[in-house]
């Protein structure tokens, strides 16, 4: 059974599955399953049948299949033999050594970008802080996570290493629950958040590596207040 006190206020309904033809199935479905995943509809531990998820979507299990694959490949869901598929649990040690990875991958990211900076090289980066703004204001947790998300991808962009975004996107896996989960945790989260991304802008604007580099560490470190709540308040997500 789902807990319902998590669920308030975290996250809103998600609109049933259509797939365009546009894009492959496994990825759309992949796509989805991990949304449910992070935004805790479905929750560290439960089971997902195979069989449900392609009647959701009118596809046969082969899609299913190659989308749990790849969440399997990014911890977010395990397979159990002869006992079907299940999100995994909450690993404090992965997510300790993930964010230890970011920061310092993320970290070289702005030391560099703050070395190269030049006008306007930022403003789609601004542009993301604007639309955070506005899902904090709509109370929309898994949006402004996505938000979050483009943000960093931006950053790592432009530097100019396509590898990087990748580097982080595997990385962040671990986190990604745990953060939506801190915004339910922690008041305020939404604008501290956004108060520290304009923090990392400003140091990067600055052109001092020193202020960029502090900026990024000091965001990448704020798991840790969620880490000692979180498994006090909910034990059962946890390893």
């Amino acid at each position: 059974m789902k807990n319902n006190n998590l669920q308030s206020g975290m996250t809103k309904p998600i609109t049933p599955p259509t797939l365009s033809y546009d894009l492959p199935s496994p990825e759309q479905i992949f796509d989805y399953v991990r949304d449910e995943i992070v935004g805790m509809d479905l929750l560290p531990g439960e089971k997902i049948p195979e069989s449900q998820l392609a009647k959701k979507f009118g596809v046969s299990r082969t899609p299913v299949r190659e989308a749990l694959v790849k969440l399997a490949s990014l911890g977010f869901v395990e397979v159990r033999p002869q006992r079907g598929t299940f999100v995994t649990k909450l690993s404090m040690n992965l997510i300790l050594e993930a964010r230890f990875i970011r920061e310092a991958v993320e970290s070289a990211v702005a030391c560099s970008l703050s070395e190269n900076y030049s006008e306007g090289m930022l403003d789609a980066c601004e542009a993301i802080i604007e639309q955070q703004e506005k899902a904090a204001l709509d109370e929309d947790p898994l949006h402004f996570q996505n938000l979050d998300d483009n943000f960093h991808s931006a950053l790592a962009d432009l530097t100019g290493f396509h590898r990087v975004s990748a580097v982080i996107e595997a990385e962040k896996a671990h986190m990604d629950r745990v953060r939506n989960l801190s915004l339910v945790e922690l008041s305020g989260q939404y604008e501290h958040v956004i108060q520290q991304h304009k923090a990392i802008l400003a140091g990067i604007k600055s052109g001092s590596s020193k202020q960029a580099k502090l900026a990024m560490e000091a965001h990448m470190k704020d798991v840790f207040n969620i880490l000692k709540v979180a498994p006090e308040h909910h034990p059962e997500y946890f390893d």
